[in-house]
């Protein structure tokens, strides 16, 4: 079963995807300030590193994955020059994701477990020859005691996730099948708002009004008119 559509950071009209890169994604490592033992305190930051192929850098187009209670995410990559050949313990990290908000509000639900997409053009800094990638999680709220990211993934350039989960049939119809666009007849909410008001105000005063009193047919002050009777 196909992930639902990703969240903003997504791009609209992707192509179909293949395979995402190889790479292995380490477990997250919490920063801890102060004595790991003795303090108590959450702290708030993890790190997740992703080794890539040291004989294949990565020409990245997309990184997708699923929050877990991340509220922030700054990405880092390591990126191979021409003069960094032979010297691996040279090269240095960028910056090019810088607090990427995930949750809007750190201490609700919002967002802390939607599907991402992150494309090249929102970053920072090119990502063509990257060697490895570093993703830093923030997360402010003492609410959630854990937090992290997962199925993580690296697309290649070329290659891109899957934007909908949606059969390609639906996605093939002929003009005479396609769905009428039903947004232009749907009515102004506030005035749908006014009119029910309205309606239950007249019901309140029709039930106020009701008389008790049991309506006869033919009867008039308890007795009935011969004439109004009728014999078979």
């Amino acid at each position: 079963m196909e992930p639902p559509a990703p969240n903003p950071g997504h791009g609209a009209g992707r192509p179909m995807a293949t395979r995402p890169a190889l790479c292995t994604v380490r477990s997250p490592v919490a920063l801890q300030v102060g004595d790991v033992k003795t303090d108590l305190a959450q702290p708030g930051v993890a790190v997740i590193d992703v080794a890539l192929p040291p004989a294949q850098p990565l020409d990245l187009q997309e990184i997708v994955f699923k929050n877990s209670y991340t509220a922030f995410l700054t990405v880092r990559v390591q990126r191979r020059r021409p003069c960094d050949v032979g010297r691996a313990s040279a090269r240095k990290w960028v910056t090019c994701l810088w607090n990427h908000c995930l949750m809007p509000s750190p201490h609700t639900e919002a967002g802390s477990q939607d599907y991402f997409s992150l494309f090249r053009h929102q970053l920072l800094c090119d990502v063509d020859q990257v060697t490895a990638v570093r993703l830093i999680l923030r997360q402010p709220s003492p609410v959630w005691l854990h937090f992290t990211l997962e199925e993580l993934r690296l697309y290649p350039r070329g290659q891109q996730s899957l934007q909908t989960d949606f059969p390609s049939w639906l996605s093939h119809l002929a003009p005479q099948q396609q769905p009428e666009n039903l947004h232009g007849g749907v009515p102004d909410p506030e005035k749908v708002s006014t009119e029910v008001q309205q309606l239950w105000v007249l019901t309140e005063m029709i039930r106020a009004n009701q008389t008790a009193a049991r309506i006869g047919r033919f009867d008039v002050d308890g007795c009935y008119d011969i004439n109004l009777l009728s014999y078979t």
